[in-house]
C-alpha cells in the first residue's frame, strides 16, 4: 500500500483518472467530501447528533411529538444545505461520469451537493436517502421542505396533499429499512468496476462499507482518499491523506 500525504503528489496521482486510465470506476462518498463545502459532519464530536439524537423510524411513525422534533431537525440542516455549494471533488467526478469513465457513484450523503454539481441522476445512487426534500411514507409522493415549514411552525406535522398520509424527509433514518433494490445495484457496480474511489468516508457504517472489499475482491483497484485511517485501508493500492477539494482543484487544468 501506498501513502500520499503530499498536495502535489496527490494532484499528480488523481490526475491520471482524467486521462483514461480507467473506464470503469465507481466511487463511493461520505461526509468528507462535503465538510469542505461548509457541511458538518454530523457524526462528529461536536455535530447535531452530539447535541440532538436522531429520531428513530418507529417513533416517527407513532409520535407526533417525535416527528415535530424531525422536522426541525431537517430545518436546522436544510440551512447547512441550502447555502453549501459542490467543491472541487464533486465537480471532479461529475467531470469523470460526463467522460464516460465513472459507472457509478454511491454517496452516503443526504445534502444534495452530487446533484448540485451536476452529477447524472442515472448513476447516482443515494443509499441513505436525501434531506433535502421530501417524501409520503403512505404514497410516495414527493414535497418540497419549505412547503411544510408553516405547518411544522403550527405545531402540527405536515400531511401529504395527495393521500393525507405522513410526510417525512426522504433520508433514511435509524431502523428504517434501507433501499434494497439501491443496495443491490450498488454492489453489483462495485463488482464490476476496475477503480473503485473512496472519498471522504470513514468506512465504518455499514452496508456502505463493504462496497470497497467486494470490488477489491473482484479485482478492482481500490484507492481511498480520506483524512484519517480507515478499517479497509489495507485493501487499497493507494491511499491519499490531502483535503478532497484542494486534492481535485486542479483537476480541470491540463
Amino acid at each position: 500500500m501506498k501513502t500520499i500525504t503530499g498536495l502535489a503528489e496527490a494532484r499528480n496521482y488523481v490526475a491520471q483518472f482524467k486521462r483514461g486510465a480507467y473506464h470503469r470506476i465507481v466511487a463511493l462518498t461520505g461526509a468528507g467530501i462535503s465538510t469542505e463545502s461548509g457541511i458538518p459532519d454530523f457524526r462528529s464530536p461536536g455535530g447535531i447528533w452530539s447535541k440532538r439524537q436522531p429520531v428513530q423510524y418507529q417513533d416517527f411513525v407513532r409520535s407526533e411529538e417525535s416527528r415535530l422534533e424531525d422536522w426541525d431537525r431537517r430545518f436546522e440542516m436544510q440551512d447547512f444545505f441550502q447555502k453549501a455549494e459542490p467543491n472541487a471533488a464533486h465537480l471532479a467526478l461529475t467531470s469523470l461520469a460526463t467522460n464516460g469513465y465513472m459507472r457509478c457513484l454511491v454517496t452516503q450523503n443526504v445534502d444534495g451537493l452530487h446533484q448540485k454539481a451536476g452529477f447524472p441522476d442515472d448513476r447516482l445512487i443515494e443509499i441513505h436517502g436525501n434531506s433535502t426534500f421530501a417524501t409520503c411514507l403512505s404514497c410516495g409522493a414527493r414535497a418540497e421542505l419549505e412547503d411544510q415549514r408553516q405547518t411544522v411552525e403550527t405545531g402540527r406535522s405536515p400531511n401529504c396533499v395527495k393521500c393525507g398520509g405522513l410526510l417525512k424527509a426522504a433520508v433514511i433514518s435509524f431502523g428504517q429499512q434501507m433501499p434494497e433494490a439501491a443496495l443491490q445495484n450498488a454492489a453489483a457496480a462495485a463488482q464490476e468496476c476496475d477503480l473503485f474511489l473512496v472519498l471522504g468516508s470513514s468506512l465504518v457504517v455499514h452496508p456502505a462499507a463493504q462496497l470497497p472489499a467486494l470490488a477489491a475482491e473482484a479485482g478492482a483497484e481500490l484507492v481511498i482518499l480520506n483524512g484519517e485511517e480507515t478499517p479497509l485501508d489495507s485493501y487499497a493500492s493507494t491511499v491519499i491523506r490531502t483535503p478532497l477539494a484542494q486534492t481535485f482543484a486542479e483537476f480541470h487544468e491540463e
